[in-house]
């Protein structure tokens, strides 16, 4: 058995240390181990902290009467994290199906970075996800949202979250790939799967994934209790339909921008996880390759990374709505 020393596991390790030595201080103060109990006193917050939802812990380890304040250990409550408000939605028509696209990383998280001319993955998709939005609103047959429309970081959780609160029918993750070998290059789509298909595809992942993980703390740490049978029914679905999108993807791009070959790949990306909305990753080239990083940098190759994406996306509604 292999264990991964995350920042959550040590996160957990370093609170399972200090209740230790609580209990050790509760031990030597004169408090027996078999009457000893230990109690919370309660959360003591002031009134802003309290708006806010942080508070300060504080578990009492005294028995005796005559030292109410002896062998206590504090410790800070943060704040819940908010979920992020909802974006705008470009498009009057609310019977077209709604298409939100990702622009990947933001903020203090740059992505990859050209090593050539500094050029960073996180301004280069908020550039590609812009072109996007435009060129499928002049087709006139879907809604439009975006995740970021500015320089901001989001979990991977919110990315895919703000979506399915919209109730969107496709979610597009706009990347930028990096490899150690110059010569990689092209435009590939991943899906989810938790087998990866081949080891570019688990390099990838492993990398995305960490996302959340920025100075030591998992920002994506949460847990659920829905049904995991219910969400493995919903799931094998959508990974169909998902699938089905990357490869009308990948036919239409070819024609319009340089694409890797075996452009459909599988990978257990965190951000592909919405159980019931088809989603795709979408590499568009790499920017450790001069020529990907200088099409990807352009109008026009932008132009025709939207191109891409709105012809795969008529499609794909297309055959849907054929299919009712």
């Amino acid at each position: 058995m292999v264990l991964r020393w995350t920042s959550a596991y040590r996160a957990r390790h370093n609170r399972c240390v200090g209740l230790f030595f609580a209990l050790l201080l509760g031990w030597f103060g004169g408090m027996p181990a078999w009457a000893g109990d230990v109690r919370a006193a309660g959360v003591k917050r002031d009134r802003a902290a309290q708006e806010a939802g942080a508070g300060q812990m504080t578990f009492d380890f005294a028995r005796r009467p005559e030292r109410p304040d002896a062998n206590k250990v504090s410790m800070r409550v943060p704040a819940a994290r908010k979920a992020p408000p909802l974006p705008r939605i470009y498009g009057d028509d609310a019977t077209r199906p709604l298409v939100v696209i990702d622009a990947g990383h933001g903020g203090h998280d740059p992505g990859a970075i050209s090593s050539e001319t500094g050029l960073r993955e996180k301004d280069l998709t908020l550039k590609t996800v812009l072109a996007i939005k435009d060129r499928l609103l002049k087709s006139g047959r879907v809604r439009v949202a975006l995740t970021r429309e500015t320089d901001k970081f989001l979990i991977l959780q919110e990315r895919y979250g703000i979506a399915r609160r919209l109730g969107a029918s496709l979610f597009i993750s706009v990347h930028c790939d990096s490899a150690g070998n110059p010569l990689a290059a092209g435009a590939t789509a991943y899906t989810l799967s938790e087998v990866a298909s081949d080891k570019e595809a688990a390099r990838l992942a492993a990398r995305e994934n960490r996302a959340d993980i920025l100075a030591g703390i998992d920002l994506g740490d949460t847990s659920t209790d829905i049904s995991s049978l219910l969400i493995d029914l919903a799931q094998r679905e959508t990974m169909n339909r998902s699938a089905s999108f990357a490869r009308l993807l990948g036919r239409e791009a070819e024609a319009l921008i340089p694409v890797k070959p075996g452009f459909h790949r599988m990978a257990s990306l965190m951000v592909l996880k919405a159980p019931d909305m088809p989603s795709v990753l979408f590499e568009t080239g790499y920017l450790s390759n001069q020529r990907d990083a200088d099409f990807i940098n352009s109008r026009e190759g932008r132009e025709k990374i939207a191109e891409s994406v709105t012809r795969a996306t008529e499609i794909f509604f297309a055959r849907r709505m054929a299919t009712r």
